[in-house]
């Protein structure tokens, strides 16, 4: 890992439109339990939410990798451009409650070569989702 620039970026932050606003708001903060950190209202009806979704990071995955994660996740069903990879304490139960919180199953959790159970979603607001929980801790 190399040396943090200074100036640099200090947060991503992924913009999703929402057809069904409602809907998704209701997935991500209370089935996932993304806590709520700013809300605001404008004009016309105009809502926005941030969500806490824990340390960011941007994958950067060439069509060679994105095709082997795809055939380890989920039998090689192509993932759209954009994937959102959310990790988690537990990925089965977490699994679970996203289905029956509204998201559509593409992949089991699974047990992945880099020891992480990853498992896949079609979730509101039309994303693509991978679940994953790592098996082995990073050293420290």
């Amino acid at each position: 890992m190399t040396d943090k620039p200074t100036g640099g970026v200090r947060q991503l932050r992924l913009v999703v439109e929402a057809e069904d606003w409602e809907e998704a708001v209701r997935f991500y903060r209370d089935v996932l339990g993304m806590p709520e950190e700013e809300a605001y209202a404008g004009e016309g009806g105009a809502q926005v939410i941030i969500l806490d979704a824990g340390r960011a990071t941007l994958e950067l995955s060439n069509p060679a990798q994105v095709r082997m994660i795809d055939q380890v996740e989920a039998e090689g069903q192509r993932s759209d451009r954009l994937r959102v990879a959310l990790e988690v304490d537990d990925s089965a139960g977490v699994t679970d409650r996203a289905v029956e919180g509204g998201a559509e199953l593409i992949a089991t959790p699974r047990e992945t070569p880099w020891r992480s159970l990853n498992s896949r979603l079609r979730a509101p607001a039309g994303l693509q989702v991978t679940l994953f929980q790592e098996l082995v801790q990073p050293s420290e």
